[in-house]
């Protein structure tokens, strides 16, 4: 809704204005003067001037989302038509979708066994925060290929949504706030999913891995594994936004097979220091980090000869941007290493027993990606429904068409499957030890990541149909279904691929098979 003072006019006042000269429009009762706009119009003059001096809400929601109007309209906008009211409802920011699925049970009335005031509270606060603060600007800056800047970071630190997507624990109490309101000791890992969440309802893939998914796995390891210096400096810096970190594991040669990586850290004859040499590829904010938690090799071959070390930007290491399916937003780099200097005082953990550093964070690191995954599904959902609900096709509504509600109808029971699965294992990791889920929970959110990427992928093949033509083009309607299409796969191989979790998952559960067999 215009904040300002508009003019009453009638329709009548409306189609008076209907040349080249002087060109208003009616959408959803407000006037709009789009004289100076004509040249402006990518499809030309001549769409416009067509309907010059008529009512186009319809023609207009055919062709375009919300977000035009939030972004031209308040320069154009004269008035509105006396006696007429909205219709088209306006989402204001930091609102709740009312879309029927576009937001999990709970967030729509629903009650579930997990969730309390608190964690309303604090989605509403993220919600304005990135509505407000961060979405305005994220869709130019993923087309441009812009990596999100210090000030985004500085924000997000500011708040305390940093420190809130590495899940609860001491780190809360190193920075001043949490959005909400929210105490240290009241947050669990439905807080956690939250942030997440709303993290990707960005609906930009790239721009919101640049939002400091490397930190969400590259600062676990520091935080555990770190000794009391880098935990006084390092983290409380990272926490703040004032410097960044990611996580370095992956090779040219080596991806999900951890054990046969390359990279060397030899110590220095006084022991004092090593000297790493490698590559690292497909690393995440890699082009912008000032931190490298970085897998080396400093024994023998396989995985008990491989320690973690802290590694600075500094001299020796350098960067290089990988394209990827996505954008550069996301920072994904080739990282060299060439005869960097460390102080033996960063290695995480002890020598040559990297691998469990690196094994300890990867259930927590594949939870985290299906919240992201299923709320960025969801997120589709909804812009089919709203699509199939303004989209004209042989005089009729989209949504009236029976194979359109059977695909919305898979595409909704495929999501909702996965959140219930979903918000059980996180209500499970809210009433274990990190030991414990370690313990149980592998196999089964292997097996989890594993089932929600099928889903994503079946998700994403129904909303392209459902979309036509708009989901191949990256601007307009159809903007946030090709991001999708485009980029859902990324969660099908990172972090350990579908075919490796679903192997996990069993092996994890043939651990408990029984001895005593029918």
């Amino acid at each position: 809704m215009p904040t300002k003072t508009l003019r009453q006019l009638s329709r009548d006042d409306v189609k008076a204005h209907n040349t080249e000269k002087s060109c208003w429009i009616i959408i959803d009762s407000y006037v709009y003067d789009v004289t100076n706009f004509l040249d402006l119009h990518p499809g030309g003059v001549g769409v416009i001037t067509e309907v010059a001096g008529k009512d186009v809400t319809e023609a207009f929601y055919g062709l375009h989302r919300q977000e035009v109007l939030h972004k031209f309209g308040p320069k154009y906008i004269i008035g509105q038509i006396s006696g007429e009211q909205q219709r088209i409802e306006q989402q204001s920011p930091g609102s709740l979708s009312t879309v029927p699925y576009a937001e999990a049970g709970w967030w729509q009335q629903k009650p579930v066994p997990f969730l309390n005031e608190s964690h309303h509270r604090f989605r509403a606060a993220l919600r304005k925060f990135y509505d407000e603060e961060i979405m305005p600007d994220s869709v130019s800056m993923e087309n441009m290929g812009e990596v999100p800047g210090s000030d985004i970071y500085m924000k997000m630190g500011e708040i305390g949504v940093l420190a809130c997507r590495l899940g609860p624990g001491p780190h809360l109490k190193l920075v001043p706030r949490l959005p909400g309101g929210i105490k240290p000791e009241e947050f669990d890992y439905f807080h956690e999913s939250i942030a997440h969440e709303e993290t990707t309802r960005l609906g930009i893939y790239c721009f919101a891995e640049g939002l400091a998914s490397g930190m969400v796995i590259g600062l676990p390891p520091v935080l555990v594994f770190g000794s009391k210096q880098m935990k006084e400096t390092i983290v409380p810096d990272v926490l703040a936004g004032k410097k960044t970190i990611c996580l370095a594991i992956s090779e040219p040669t080596v991806g999900s097979d951890v054990a046969q990586l390359a990279c060397t850290a030899v110590k220095t004859p006084d022991g004092k220091h090593y000297i790493v040499n490698g590559v690292k590829k497909w690393i995440t904010n890699g082009t912008f980090s000032n931190y490298f938690t970085t897998a080396v090799r400093t024994g023998g071959p396989g995985m008990g000869g491989i320690s973690m070390l802290l590694i600075p930007r500094c001299e020796g290491v350098s960067t290089k941007p990988i394209k990827t399916s996505g954008s550069p937003s996301a920072g994904t780099a080739y990282v060299i290493f060439e005869n960097v200097k460390v102080p033996v005082e960063n290695l995480l953990g002890k020598e040559n027993g990297g691998f469990q550093v690196i094994m300890a964070n990867f259930n927590h690191e594949r939870w985290s990606m299906v919240v992201g995954a299923t709320r960025a599904a969801r997120l589709v959902t909804e812009e089919c429904f709203k699509w199939a609900n303004q989209r004209m096709v042989f005089g009729k509504k989209l949504i009236e068409q029976p194979v359109i509600r059977f695909k919305l109808g898979s595409m909704v029971a495929q999501i909702e499957s996965i959140q219930g699965w979903l918000d059980t294992t996180t209500y499970q990791m809210t009433k274990m030890t990190y030991k414990e889920q370690s313990q149980h929970l592998a196999g089964p959110i292997a097996l989890l990541k594993f089932q929600c990427t099928r889903m994503t992928q079946s998700v994403s093949d129904s909303a392209v149909q459902i979309f036509g033509g708009r989901a191949l083009t990256k601007t307009g309607m159809g903007r946030v279904v090709e991001s999708f299409q485009r980029t859902n796969k990324f969660g099908a191989i990172l972090g350990g691929a579908e075919e490796v979790m679903a192997d996990l998952g069993i092996r994890q559960a043939m651990r408990n098979f029984p001895e005593a067999r029918l």
